[in-house]
């Protein structure tokens, strides 16, 4: 029964990704904001979630300096979230479906130098990034602005229909998936080949696989796994940023993170809490274009 639930949810995702790459790329923008509309509606738990974390990060996202949002209410910030996520979606529907060559032509490169400086060391090449913008097209995107394509860390769909298909879709952009479950031999092993390797490392970890750090003026677990990588490797790694500026999509490369040389405990958890600020400051520069619909503070006596 399982098999068959699996393999309906997979011909559902399908069938949805094919209707939307191939509805006109005029209307993509804004059919993608009001879909980004019904998904509230769809899982209102994650509305409450964005605006209770939103409410409590405005304190410390208003007295940033990078603070410079005409707006500070939590609904309204919550709403614009959920419509930039649909934008997403849509868009990456359509690179799914091998629809999306509007969606890349639409990209601009700032901080490129930075980018060629670190792969100018001949080394593979650790890119840090987070929920931000539309962190998939970033991944899928590279092969078509760079020639060769990013593995990316995530988790292994529950739906094996489902994961194969996406797997798929994403190799047709030389990009590949790097399971998280024994994904540091699989990184390395990339790295050392000269590889490029995307992690997005804002989450909730579980304590035995992070450090406690400060997020946004809360105490949070943040996965440690970047600076280790970094470290063992010795590979460049290079914080980079997805943002959306209307229909138009910004990669930001941001110079090359020098590490310390300390793997104490106390030292790891000083760098973590360095890369950790790159993201901070991305949320209070673009504060409707992060994930704030996960539980980022879960685990470290935060509520949500």
């Amino acid at each position: 029964m399982k098999q068959i639930i699996w393999a309906l949810q997979a011909a559902i995702f399908s069938t949805l990704t094919w209707v939307a790459a191939f509805l006109p790329a005029s209307i993509t923008y804004r059919l993608g904001a009001l879909a980004g509309l019904l998904i509230p509606l769809i899982v209102p738990k994650r509305r409450a979630i964005a605006i209770d974390n939103i409410s409590r990060a405005l304190p410390f996202m208003k007295a940033h300096p990078l603070w410079d949002s005409p707006c500070d209410d939590p609904r309204e910030l919550a709403r614009e979230t959920f419509k930039n996520l649909g934008r997403s979606l849509m868009e990456v529907c359509r690179l799914y479906q091998g629809r999306g060559e509007d969606v890349i032509a639409s990209i601009e490169l700032r901080g490129r130098e930075n980018y060629e400086a670190a792969r100018a060391k001949g080394k593979g090449l650790l890119f840090f990034t987070g929920h931000c913008g539309n962190w998939e097209l970033l991944a899928l995107a590279f092969s078509s602005l760079f020639g060769e394509g990013m593995s990316v860390v995530a988790r292994r769909q529950n739906n094996p229909f489902l994961n194969r298909m996406v797997e798929r879709m994403r190799m047709s952009y030389n990009s590949r998936v790097i399971y998280k479950r024994g994904a540091l031999k699989g990184i390395l092993t990339a790295l050392k080949k000269r590889e490029l390797v995307g992690i997005l490392a804002d989450q909730a970890v579980f304590a035995e696989d992070g450090a406690l750090i400060d997020v946004m003026g809360r105490k949070a677990w943040a996965s440690k796994a970047p600076v280790i990588i970094a470290q063992k490797s010795g590979a460049p790694l290079l914080p980079t940023f997805i943002h959306r500026e209307g229909e138009r999509q910004v990669i930001t490369f941001y110079p090359e993170h020098r590490f310390g040389g300390d793997m104490s405990d106390e030292g790891i958890r000083r760098e973590t809490q360095a890369l950790s600020r790159y993201v901070e400051n991305f949320v209070v520069a673009h504060p409707t274009q992060w994930y704030w619909v996960h539980r980022r503070w879960k685990r470290a006596g935060e509520t949500s």
